[in-house]
This record gives C-alpha cells, sequence and structure tokens, in this order.
C-alpha cells in the first residue's frame, strides 16, 4: 500500500465561500482542500443546494432551532462526506474500467508519484487489467481531505432577547462544537493568532485525542507566520493534551486575504528556521501533551506523533513549488489564489473570474477595506467597490450588517457593532463632522475616507458563490468582495483543472507573463514598500518602543536579504534567474538602506 498523500499540493481557504464546495469539485482526484465554515447561512444555503441536486434527505436548520449553527454546519460536513464518498466510489469504478480516464488521471499525477508508476505497470501487464486494476485502487487511491478553516478573531459574542448567550455559543466555538460533532476525519484550520478561550475549548471533545491506536480522527492545523508563534501555540495545546499535526506556514503580505505582517521575517529564514528546528517543537510539545494526557487519563503515545509543516504564499511556477518542497522539506505546498480561475476547483461568478483574469499588477492591492482593521488584499474593480462609491456619490455610507459576524468593535455599544455598518459610520461621520472647525479639508478627507472605506465582508465574500450557483440574494444590493493574493497577477486566463495540476507540476506552463518574479523577491520588495510607508504614513508621537520596532523590522530585512544571497549561490534551482535575482537582491538592500528611521521627538 502507498501511504504517501496522492499530491504534493493543497488548496487553501480562500474567503467565506470561494472553497466553500471544493471538496466536491476536487476531492474525488486526491487533492486537498480547506473550507470556511464561520459563516453558518452561506454553510445552510449550500447544504440545502447539493441535498436538492443530488436527492439526499438533508432538511433546512431554522435559526429558531437550538444551537442552529453547530448543527448546520455538522450537517453540511456530513452531506460533504456523503458526497465525496460517492463520487470518490464512482471515480474509482471509471478508472477501473476506462483506460483513457485512467490515463488522463495519471496527467493530474505527480511525475515522482508511486501511484502513477504503480498504475503505469499495472497497464503494461495487459492480463486482468481490470481486476488487478480494481484492487489497486482500493489499496491506494484516496480522496482529499475536507479540512475546516476557523479565524479564531471572528468569535463574536451572541444574543437572545438582548440576553448574551454563554461563551459556547460565541461565533468560532460553536463552528469549532460544528465540526468535532460531525462525523468526518479531517482536519481544523485555526488562523488569524491564539484565541487561547477558543483553543480551551477544544479539550471537551474526544475526537481531537489519540485514540488506542494513536489515531486522531479530527486533526489541529495551526496557520502561522514564524517559529516563536508556532511554538506559543504548540504547546499552549500540548499541556490541553492536544497535538498539532501540521503547522501551515504562510507569507505574511504575499498571500490572499487578511495579511499579518511579520517583524520583517521574510518567508525563506522562517522557512529554514523550520526545517532546523522542527525536532525541538516535536519533542517539545510531545513532552507537554503526554503529561497532560497521563492527568486525564487518556491514551499516552510512547513516540511523538506525525507533525507536517507546510506552505503557502506567493507560489506560482513548478520550479518554486518543488524547490520548497526539496530545499526546505515540507510535506505540502499551498497554491491558492491562481485556482480562482479554476471554475472546476472554486466557486466564483463569471463577472467577478473575468475581472481577476484581466486585472495586471497594479490592480491587486493591500487595502484597509476590512471591519477587523487588518490589511486586507484584494482587486480593484469588484462589484463591492463599485455600488459602494455609488452609493457615496449620493451621501449613503456603511452596510445594513444583516449578518454581523465581524459586530466586534464595543465602542458604542456591549453587543458590538461593525465598523462597515450603517449605523457605525453615522456615528462616526457626525463626530467628525463635529470636528470639521478644527481639520483642514486634507485632514478631514483622510479621516472620513478611513472611515467609509470599510467594506462589509459578511456579504461580499459569499455573494460570489450565490451568483454562480443560481442561489437567490435578499437584502440590500452590495456585490462581491474578493481576496486574492499579488501573485494572481500572473495568471492572466480562465484554467481548467488539469492544466492547473499540470502547471503545478511543470508539465506544462499556463503563465503568459514572463516578467514574473522570483516569489522571494516578491515577498522582499512588499515587506521593503510596507516598511517605507508604515514610517511614512505614521502621525503619533515617535517613541523609543516604536523606533526600536523599526529598527527590528530593517535589521530582520537585512538578514534575510544575506540569507538569500548565499541560499541562491548554492542551489541549483532558479539558474536561468540568478543574474536577475541577486540584482534585485543588490537593488532591494539599497533601497532599504535608504530607508530612514525616525528619532525621537
Amino acid at each position: 500500500m502507498i501511504n504517501k498523500p496522492l499530491h504534493s499540493f493543497h488548496i487553501p481557504v480562500m474567503g467565506l465561500s470561494y472553497t466553500i464546495d471544493s471538496p466536491i469539485r476536487v476531492a474525488q482526484y486526491g487533492i486537498s482542500s480547506v473550507i470556511s465554515i464561520i459563516d453558518d447561512e452561506i454553510v445552510e444555503k449550500m447544504k440545502n443546494f447539493y441535498s436538492k441536486k443530488f436527492n439526499l434527505n438533508y432538511f433546512g436548520i431554522s435559526t429558531k432551532t437550538e444551537d442552529y449553527r453547530a448543527k448546520r454546519i455538522t450537517d453540511y460536513l456530513d452531506m460533504m462526506d456523503d458526497i465525496v464518498t460517492e463520487k470518490f466510489e464512482s471515480f474509482k469504478e471509471e478508472l477501473s474500467k476506462n483506460t483513457d480516464a485512467l490515463k488522463n488521471f495519471m496527467t493530474m499525477l505527480p511525475n515522482t508519484s508511486e501511484l502513477k508508476s504503480g498504475f503505469q505497470n499495472i497497464l503494461n501487464q495487459g492480463d486482468f487489467l481490470a481486476l488487478n486494476m480494481k484492487n489497486f485502487l482500493e489499496k491506494n487511491l484516496v480522496p482529499g481531505s475536507i479540512d475546516v478553516n476557523i479565524m479564531t478573531k471572528v468569535d463574536k459574542d451572541n444574543y437572545k432577547k438582548n440576553e448574551q448567550l454563554p461563551v459556547i455559543y460565541n461565533d468560532a466555538h460553536a463552528s469549532l462544537r460544528g465540526f468535532a460533532q460531525s462525523k468526518i476525519s479531517s482536519s481544523m484550520v485555526l488562523s488569524a493568532g491564539m484565541n487561547p478561550r477558543l483553543y480551551s475549548y477544544i479539550e471537551e471533545f474526544d475526537d481531537f485525542f489519540p485514540d488506542s491506536n494513536n489515531f486522531i480522527k479530527k486533526k489541529i492545523i495551526l496557520k502561522v507566520s514564524d517559529f516563536r508563534s508556532a511554538m506559543i501555540q504548540g504547546n499552549f495545546l500540548a499541556k490541553k493534551g492536544l497535538w498539532v499535526s501540521e503547522y501551515r506556514i504562510e507569507s505574511g503580505l504575499n498571500c490572499g486575504g487578511h495579511a499579518f505582517a511579520t517583524e520583517g521575517l521574510l518567508l525563506g529564514p522562517i522557512m529554514e528556521e523550520f526545517k532546523t528546528k522542527k525536532n525541538e517543537l516535536i519533542f517539545s510539545a510531545h513532552s507537554l501533551m503526554i503529561k497532560a494526557l497521563e492527568q486525564k487519563g487518556k491514551n499516552i503515545p510512547k513516540e511523538p506523533l506525525e507533525m507536517k509543516i507546510t506552505v503557502q504564499g506567493g507560489v506560482g511556477t513548478s520550479e518554486e513549488h518543488n524547490f520548497l518542497l526539496e530545499n526546505y522539506k515540507v510535506d505540502s505546498v499551498g497554491w491558492g489564489s491562481p485556482f480562482l480561475l479554476v471554475p472546476e476547483a472554486t466557486s466564483v461568478d463569471s463577472e467577478t473570474r473575468n475581472l481577476l483574469a484581466k486585472s495586471k499588477q497594479n490592480d491587486f492591492y493591500l487595502s484597509n477595506i476590512s471591519p477587523l482593521g487588518v490589511p486586507f488584499n484584494t482587486v480593484k474593480g469588484t462589484s463591492n467597490e463599485i455600488i459602494k462609491n455609488q452609493k457615496q456619490a449620493r451621501n449613503k455610507y456603511g452596510s445594513s450588517c444583516p449578518k454581523k459576524l465581524l459586530a466586534l468593535s464595543k465602542e458604542y455599544s456591549p453587543q458590538g457593532i461593525c465598523t462597515a455598518s450603517k449605523k457605525y459610520q453615522d456615528i462616526k461621520l457626525n463626530e467628525l463632522e463635529d470636528l470639521k472647525n478644527e481639520l483642514n479639508e486634507k485632514q478631514f478627507q483622510s479621516k472620513k475616507n478611513a472611515i467609509t472605506e470599510k467594506a462589509c465582508l459578511c456579504v461580499g465574500l459569499v455573494n460570489s458563490a450565490y451568483l454562480e450557483n443560481g442561489i437567490e440574494i435578499k437584502g440590500e444590493k452590495q456585490g462581491v468582495v474578493i481576496c486574492p493574493g499579488p501573485n494572481l497577477a500572473y495568471f492572466d486566463k480562465e484554467l481548467s483543472l488539469s492544466e492547473m495540476v499540470g502547471h503545478i507540476y511543470g508539465n506544462r506552463n499556463v503563465l503568459s507573463e514572463i516578467d514574473r518574479p522570483n516569489m522571494f523577491i516578491n515577498e522582499l520588495k512588499m515587506y521593503v514598500d510596507h516598511l517605507q510607508k508604515e514610517i511614512l504614513n505614521f502621525s503619533g508621537d515617535v517613541v523609543n518602543s516604536q523606533i526600536k520596532k523599526w529598527n527590528t523590522f530593517k535589521s530582520n530585512l537585512f538578514e534575510g536579504i544575506n540569507y538569500y544571497e548565499e541560499l541562491f549561490k548554492s542551489s541549483t534551482y532558479f539558474k536561468s534567474h540568478i543574474n536577475r535575482i541577486h540584482t534585485e537582491l543588490e537593488y532591494y538592500k539599497t533601497e532599504l538602506e535608504k530607508i530612514k528611521i525616525p528619532k525621537l521627538n
């Protein structure tokens, strides 16, 4: 039996809806993907859509139902598991009987795949082909994982008749419970930093602990941006007897969605630290975990359990893909934004997909539209942007805020208000009007823009899936918000799944733009720009702590450049671009030297 995963890539979560049904689309091919489960409304609508499409007996769950959020998520995941299982069994049957289908599938596998070699051996034998192939498929073919994502910051308190519900009914807590109570065996990706209260809640569910065979039915994946964060969060969970099965490292800026910039730490040095200190991460967590399991009277693994290291953010060529696998010994590489151009894999309406295909490098930008107050990658010209500009031309600001998932500001109400809502923006604009005589026109407009640029992500990030699948959109017209990474600028056409996978594995090239910078150089540019803008736009008092922060950031960038200079000297990869890479490293070193850190006022 071949125990290795079929693929060396995975599809990360994208927004609230862009991968909401990706497992149904691609899991039968062994491709793992991640769905967001924080928004129970789209989960419920997609469940009803697929239940009807496949004639399944899953029924609607009303908001009047006790614990409806968790129950909706459980139902959707159970239904998805049913559909994936059925599609996977049908696919195996087709492969065992149809040689052309088998050969097409083989072109989607890595060239180094043991499974691919096994298929070829059976095809070469000829005799008893169908029987041998069926036995081989049963033993070796596995579907992709139906993984889920919970953004830990989206954990709003909920109320019923103005009475606050217990913490377990908070949004992220309910999502976690919905996953825990489902029948699927997969992984939960926790992103956006540590939420101790949520992490502690995981202890309540047996599926997260190893059984007598050291099997964990529901694994934990932490999305992190550096080693220190991984160690802190991993040990926190280990003290509760919980094992982190995978650390998913993501570039701080060269990614889609929210961008959590590091303190100038670049992806290459971060990956190097994970490679050299992986055993430290494993044994630290193992020693803490077995003590906790002993206290709980649970099964205690004698040896550390498997821990994977994966990476994502800005990868765009098969050479970059292979370099990450080989040089940093990662278990998988995440390919996110390019899959937004693959209708077979993601849920994107045709208007938005066309916008992404035609958008150029300058169209992708890091915005301030997120109500979370975290920089958010998006693209110019979305229908949400157009509708918002039309409203603002009529002096109408803010969203009706129907979902309130991001109603996290307690500035004006203990129940929380979203900064993208009409209610919040009306209050802020009235306050600003009172200060108008104290500000010049430029200052006034700047403060006004800071208030009104926020967008309703809860609605904007799900509308695309509704449009693509013909699901009715109720309420205020808000259009589509989409959150691609800047790397998508170099992909300029709609692609089939086989074309995209072929590109990942180096069997074809789908990039038209030959002037694409190396992923590490692209990230370096973003960090240099980020530091320049942060210093330029800083309006507060310059204090010692801020100066220290900027100096650390700058120093880390210099260290990163030195690391890359040594790395690319010895690497056998990127030889055709090596002169350009060294020239660009020198250029950004010079640009960094030009950045002056302010002195104390």
